[in-house]
């Protein structure tokens, strides 16, 4: 069965280390025959969640407010595998990630008892250092993000060293890494 995976990037670097990652995971899943869409969310018009609680009223946007989430909504509902994708900002998710999955919630909100459709997750970061401490904090947001969800792992790429933007051109192994999980799926 064809897989689909919805892919959100959160690095603002157009063609930085964060988008190198995507384009080897892509090549990868494509390459085991799956669907892939990316959404680069830096180029996109994404308000921060209200915290409202009025969404959950149209299936096909259920957030209320009226932004670029709504070309999100439909990808991520019928996705099998979300990629989060991010550059390590202040050992955590870029804002522009943090920002765009907050605003999933507004698909919860479809479902009475506020249930988040459940998935399989992958998380793609690069990262200035390198070290399993430096990405300790990611780890643990991630999996109790999980964790909470109900949604299942199925991998993690740390490409760690990368500072300026294309220093993981000199890291084929991380680009490797990210092409084989993309051909594991």
């Amino acid at each position: 069965m064809q897989k689909k995976i919805c892919i959100l990037n959160g690095s603002p670097r157009a063609n930085g280390n964060t988008k190198e990652l995507i384009k080897h995971f892509t090549d990868g899943a494509k390459e085991a025959g799956c669907d892939v869409v990316c959404f680069d969310l830096q180029t996109m018009n994404i308000h921060g969640c209200l915290g409202c609680c009025r969404g959950g009223t149209d299936t096909a946007n259920p957030c209320i407010q009226q932004d670029d989430m709504s070309k999100i909504y439909p990808a991520y509902i019928a996705a099998d595998i979300l990629v989060l994708a991010s550059p390590m900002y202040y050992w955590g998710f870029s804002g522009q990630l943090k920002c765009a999955f907050d605003r999933l919630f507004a698909v919860a909100e479809l479902n009475p008892n506020y249930a988040n459709p459940i998935k399989d997750c992958i998380l793609l970061m690069a990262a200035e250092g390198d070290t399993e401490d430096n990405f300790a904090p990611v780890k643990a947001a991630y999996e109790g993000l999980l964790h909470h969800l109900g949604w299942n792992n199925l991998g993690i790429v740390y490409a760690g060293g990368n500072m300026a933007a294309g220093d993981i051109i000199d890291k084929p192994a991380q680009l490797q890494e990210a092409r084989e999980l993309g051909k594991s799926l």
